[in-house]
């Protein structure tokens, strides 16, 4: 299930640069030149001024232990819609795994699924992004992987490929992880982040062993 908010893409653009940020750091607004602010965790010059602390905030790895948090999904399941995420993921320029990870989190491969907040399909799009991306029918599995895909490239972009951040994001809004300076306290977004990252990881070192076996093969 999501909670996660339509904020992308409004009047206001703005940028995230805190890749392995420490937990004590500070995300600073400095306003550029075209009078669009910028939120980063390294600031310039003196005249950005410090948007919020990041304090206690827990590390995703020890929020909970791999196996507990990402249950198996049968491989058949994820083999299904296989087709649609590598090319989505060839489009948009976003890592295969990655998506397979936020479908496993989102919808367990499920299609149909529908969250009582309204998000729909195997990416669990709510109503507002799956109109901002163009996608008609949200239980279509190709509209809805290729919508997702291209949702998470502009939150990697915006959060400068920060995976912590960008599953935060994309689980409870762009706004809440600005507005916190890091991964929102709410207690759904502090478990899904590190469950999507177990799966993303697992996914990763499967494609990786493929890889090998098939160069060790040729």
């Amino acid at each position: 299930m999501s909670c996660r908010l339509a904020t992308l893409g409004g009047s206001v653009g703005f940028a995230f640069l805190m890749a392995a940020a420490p937990a004590t750091a500070g995300v600073y607004r400095c306003l550029q030149a075209n009078g669009v602010p910028l939120f980063t965790n390294l600031p310039k010059d003196s005249r950005c001024l410090l948007q919020s602390q990041l304090k206690g905030v827990p590390s995703p790895a020890g929020l909970a232990l791999e196996n507990r948090i990402a249950r198996r999904i049968p491989r058949a399941d994820r083999s299904r819609y296989d087709e649609h995420i590598q090319a989505a993921a060839k489009a948009h320029g976003v890592e295969a795994s990655l998506i397979h990870a936020v479908i496993s989190a989102e919808s367990a491969y499920n299609p149909l699924a529908r969250s009582a907040k309204g998000a729909r399909g195997l990416m669990q799009l709510i109503p507002e992004t799956a109109s901002r991306y163009g996608v008609s029918n949200p239980f279509d599995p190709g509209q809805n992987i290729d919508g997702g895909t291209r949702y998470l490239k502009d939150l990697l972009v915006m959060f400068g490929n920060d995976l912590r951040l960008v599953l935060a994001a994309y689980n409870a809004g762009e706004g809440a992880v600005v507005r916190y300076g890091n991964i929102p306290p709410y207690q759904e977004t502090l478990a899904y982040v590190p469950k999507v990252l177990a799966y993303y990881k697992r996914y990763r070192a499967t494609t990786a062993s493929a890889v090998a076996r098939r160069a060790a093969a040729s």
